[in-house]
C-alpha cells in the first residue's frame, strides 16, 4: 500500500486539481452532514430527558421541530454530496479516458501488434470505470468519516470518561482488524481485471475474424476457448468477492460487539446514577453512529483495493513509450519529393523484444540479478553494433536507393521480402535501427511526426472505412477540404454515379459494411483520399491485386492521374503494375538483389527483371534465385 501511495497522489493531483471548486463544495456538503449527525443525538437526549422529567410541552415541540429540520437539512446535504461527487467522478474519469486514448493512439505499431484492441478498450474503459468512486469520494469519505469517528468519541468522552475509554478501545480494535484485512483482496481483484481484459480482447479479435472462423470450421475451438476464459473469470470473481465478504463479515461482527459494549456501559453508569436515561440512549446512538463511518471507510478501502489493481494497469499502459521519436524542426519541401535510403537496417523482432523486456520488468517476471544482462540487451537493440546486426534477423538489411523527385519506383519481391515494411518506414510507423531515410533531402527523423502524413500518401489493398459520413471518410475529418474539391475528385475517378445513388450524398453514413461499395469502389475511395491530401510522395502497396480486370483498368487510370507531378513507389506482385516505373528494386530476404533503371534492366538479358519479364510473373523470383 505504501508503495502505491505516490501513484494515488499523482492521479488525484492530476485529475482533481482542475475541479477544485466542485471539490470544495463537496467538502462543505460532506463535512456539514457529518456535523449534523453529531448534533441530532443531542436533541434526542434533551427530548427524552425533558419528557421523563415532565417538562413543558412547548419545549418538546421545539426539540421535535429542530430534530426534523436538521434531518431534512442533512438529507439535502446528502443529495448535494452525491451530485458533486458524481460530477467530479464523471469529469475526472472522462479526462483520464481521453488521456489513455490519446496515449494509445500515439504509440507505434510495435505496441499495437502486441496488444489486442479489446485489451486496450478494457483498460481505457473498464479500469477507468473502476476508479470512478476513487476519484469522487475516496479522500473525502475516508477523511470525513474519520473526523466523524473522532467527533463521536469526543462527544462520548464529554459525557463520561468510562464510556469514552470503552468506545475508543472498540474503535481502535475495529480499525486494526479492518486494516489488517483490507490488503487481502488486492491480488484477487488484480487477477479479475486481467482476465477481464483478456476476455474483451478475445471477443474483439474473434468477432473481427468471424468469416474466416466460420468458413474454416473453427467455431467449436473458439467456443471452447471462450468457455475456458469464462470459467477462469468466474473463479477469479468468486475469489475476489470472497475476500471482500470477509471484510463485510468482520465489520458486522465488530458492530454487534460495539453495540453490546455501549449498552453494557450505559446500563452500568445508569445503575450508578452517573447518567440519565437520555444519556444511556445517547451512548447507544453514538455507538450505532460509529457503524456508518467505519462501514464507509471499509467500503472505501475495498474500492481502493479494486482501484489499486486498475491504477497499476493504467500506469502500465501510460508507462509504455513509443519507440518512434517525435521528430525535430525539419520542413519538407512542397511538390514531388525525392527518396533516399542510405544503409537502412530494420527488424520487427528487436522492437518486439524491447516491449517484452519492458513488460516483463513491469510485471516483475525478470530476476533482479539479471538486471545488467537485460540492460545490456536493451542497449544493443537501441544502439546496434555491426556485430549485433549480423547476428539478428532483420527485415531490411543495408538497403540503399536514390529515387529522384517526380520518378516512380517499382518495388518487387516475394511475400515477406520487406516491401510493405519499406512503405511503413517512409511514414515512420516504425523507426529504423540504423541508417538514414531522406525525403526531399530532409532526414525524416527530423521532420515532426504529424507532418509526414501530409506529404506521403499511402494506399493499400485493404481499405479501412469508418462509421461516419462519406465526407469524413474521404477527408479524414479535415474540415479545411471543401465539398467542391471532394466532388471534383470523385468526378475524376468515376465515382459520381455511386455518390448520386446514395440517399444523403456526402452526408451518407458509411461503416464496416462499406455502405454498399464494391472492392473497386472502396479502392477508388482510397485513391480519392490521397488526391485530396495532395502529397509529394505516393506509395501504392498492392493497390489493385484483388480486383477484376475491368475494375483494375479503372484503378490504373486513377494511378496515372495520381502520379502526375508526384514521386511514386509501387509495390506489386504483377509486372504489368510496374510498367510505368522509372526504376526497379527487387528485394529478397530484406536485401536489394537488383536495383536500376527499368528500361536498362529490361534490355539486359542477365538481369533478374528481364528474366521475370520473360516468364511473366513475380513468382519467378524463386526461380531467379537459382540463376
Amino acid at each position: 500500500m505504501g508503495a502505491a501511495t505516490p501513484a494515488y497522489r499523482t492521479i488525484l493531483a492530476t485529475y482533481l486539481k482542475p475541479q477544485r471548486g466542485r471539490f470544495g463544495w463537496l467538502a462543505i456538503a460532506l463535512l456539514g452532514g457529518i456535523g449534523l449527525q453529531l448534533l441530532n443525538p443531542q436533541i434526542l437526549r434533551y427530548f427524552i430527558d425533558t419528557a421523563i422529567a415532565g417538562g413543558q410541552q412547548q419545549s418538546l415541540l421545539w426539540a421535535a421541530g429542530a430534530f426534523m429540520a436538521i434531518a431534512i437539512l442533512q438529507q439535502g446535504l446528502a443529495i448535494a454530496t452525491t451530485y458533486f461527487s458524481e460530477t467530479i467522478a464523471w469529469r475526472a474519469t472522462n479526462t483520464l479516458r481521453l488521456d489513455l486514448a490519446r496515449h494509445a493512439l500515439g504509440l507505434d505499431l510495435a505496441f499495437h501488434k502486441a496488444h489486442t484492441p479489446g485489451e486496450l478498450v478494457e483498460r481505457a474503459d473498464g479500469d477507468v470505470d473502476a476508479l470512478s468512486r476513487f476519484f469522487s469520494q475516496f479522500v473525502l469519505q475516508v477523511v470525513g468519516n474519520g473526523l466523524l469517528v473522532v467527533g463521536v468519541l469526543l462527544m462520548v468522552w464529554r459525557e463520561d470518561w468510562r464510556a469514552g475509554v470503552s468506545l475508543s478501545l472498540f474503535a481502535l480494535v475495529a480499525f486494526g482488524v479492518l486494516g489488517s484485512l483490507q490488503t487481502l483482496a488486492v491480488g484477487p481483484w488484480g487477477t479479475y481485471r486481467q482476465i477481464s481484459a483478456e476476455f474483451y480482447g478475445f471477443v474483439a479479435e474473434h468477432l473481427s475474424g468471424l468469416e474466416d472462423i466460420r468458413a474454416n470450421g473453427a467455431v467449436g475451438y473458439v467456443m471452447d476457448r471462450f468457455y475456458k476464459i469464462l470459467r477462469r473469470w468466474l473463479a477469479a470473481f468468486h475469489q475476489a468477492r470472497f475476500t471482500s465478504t470477509l471484510l463485510w463479515g468482520s465489520t458486522v461482527g465488530l458492530f454487534t460487539v460495539g453495540n453490546a459494549i455501549a449498552l453494557a456501559v450505559g446500563a452500568y453508569l445508569w445503575s450508578q446514577a452517573a447518567i440519565t436515561i437520555g444519556t444511556v440512549y445517547l451512548l447507544f446512538y453514538y455507538a450505532t453512529l460509529l457503524q456508518d463511518p467505519i462501514e464507509r471507510i471499509r467500503e472505501e478501502l475495498e474500492q481502493l483495493q479494486q482501484a489499486q489493481a486498475s491504477i497499476q494497469r493504467i500506469q502500465d499502459l501510460l508507462g509504455y513509450q513509443t519507440q518512434v521519436g517525435p521528430g525535430g524542426q525539419g520542413v519538407l519541401p512542397t511538390g514531388a519529393l525525392s527518396v533516399e535510403l542510405e544503409e537502412v537496417w530494420f527488424g520487427y523482432g528487436e522492437k518486439g523484444a524491447r516491449f517484452k523486456v519492458q513488460g516483463a520488468r513491469e510485471e516483475g517476471d525478470l530476476e533482479t540479478s539479471n538486471t545488467s544482462l537485460k540492460e545490456r540487451f536493451v542497449n544493443q537493440t537501441l544502439n546496434p553494433t555491426p556485430e549485433t546486426l549480423n547476428q539478428t534477423p532483420y527485415t531490411l538489411q543495408s538497403l540503399t536507393l536514390h529515387l529522384p523527385a517526380g520518378q516512380t519506383l517499382g518495388l518487387l519481391g516475394r511475400t515477406g521480402s520487406g516491401k510493405s515494411t519499406l512503405a511503413r518506414l517512409l511514414l515512420r510507423l516504425y523507426d529504423i535501427q540504423r541508417g538514414q531515410i531522406c525525403l526531399g533531402g530532409v532526414d525524416i527523423a527530423q521532420v515532426p511526426l504529424r507532418e509526414l502524413p501530409h506529404h506521403v500518401g499511402f494506399v493499400t489493398q485493404d481499405v479501412q472505412l469508418f462509421q461516419t459520413s462519406v465526407r469524413n471518410n474521404l477527408t479524414f475529418f479535415n474540415g479545411h477540404i471543401g465539398d467542391r474539391a471532394i466532388l471534383q475528385t470523385l468526378e475524376d475517378l468515376g465515382l459520381m454515379p455511386w455518390l448520386e445513388a446514395l440517399p444523403a450524398g456526402l452526408d451518407t453514413e458509411l461503416g464496416a459494411d462499406s455502405g454498399g461499395l464494391s472492392a473497386g469502389q472502396a479502392q477508388l475511395l482510397a485513391f480519392a483520399r490521397v488526391f485530396l491530401k495532395d502529397p509529394g510522395l505516393v506509395v501504392l502497396d498492392e493497390a489493385s491485386s484483388r480486383l477484376d480486370p475491368l475494375t483494375e483498368q479503372m484503378i490504373e487510370r486513377a494511378v496515372d492521374r495520381l502520379l502526375v507531378n508526384r514521386t511514386g513507389i509501387i509495390i506489386a506482385h504483377r509486372l504489368k503494375t510496374v510498367e510505368r516505373a522509372d526504376q526497379i528494386l527487387i528485394l529478397e530476404q530484406g536485401q536489394a538483389v537488383e536495383y536500376g533503371d527499368r528500361i536498362s534492366l529490361a534490355q539486359n538479358p542477365a538481369s533478374r527483371f528481364a528474366h521475370l519479364l520473360q516468364i511473366g510473373t513475380v513468382a519467378g523470383l524463386e526461380i531467379g534465385n537459382g540463376r
